[in-house]
């Protein structure tokens, strides 16, 4: 598979432009999930906003059931905070972490937090299988 390379910028927080560049990072995987990625400055250091989405197109139906079943905890324990994000059209998670300046640390950061969530959606499709019945509107 080809590499990816994602970009963290730093975002100003009154104006919402993105103004320098703080890290380039390659991933062979796992890039579709990546919705978008940027930091912005925190009380004690950078924050990384990164937002997940799914890897695949998914069905009307299978947006509120994805919701429903994704359990958030499953991030929870490496990140700062996950919160679901409504009006997009495959379901969204904003995950925010401490930005690092060294390169490896927000390497691996980033590819567990791909990992985890991939591993966490894949259970949330086999869960949801046999659930059409229930999130389709008649």
């Amino acid at each position: 598979m080809d590499e990816t390379v994602i970009v963290i910028m730093l975002k100003d927080k009154d104006t919402g432009f993105l103004e320098k560049e703080l890290g380039s990072y390659s991933l062979s995987e796992d890039v579709g999930m990546v919705y978008n990625i940027y930091a912005e400055e925190a009380g004690n250091g950078k924050k990384v906003v990164l937002r997940l989405t799914c890897n695949k197109e998914i069905e009307d139906w299978e947006y509120d059931a994805i919701f429903d079943y994704y359990d958030t905890e499953s991030l929870a324990e490496i990140v700062e905070s996950v919160e679901e994000e409504d009006g997009h059209y495959n379901p969204i998670w904003v995950v925010e972490f401490p930005y690092s300046d060294i390169y490896t640390e927000m390497a691996n950061k980033i590819s567990i937090i791909l990992e985890m969530h991939k591993k966490e959606l894949l259970s949330v499709y086999d869960a949801i299988t046999d659930k059409k019945d229930d999130y389709s509107e008649e």
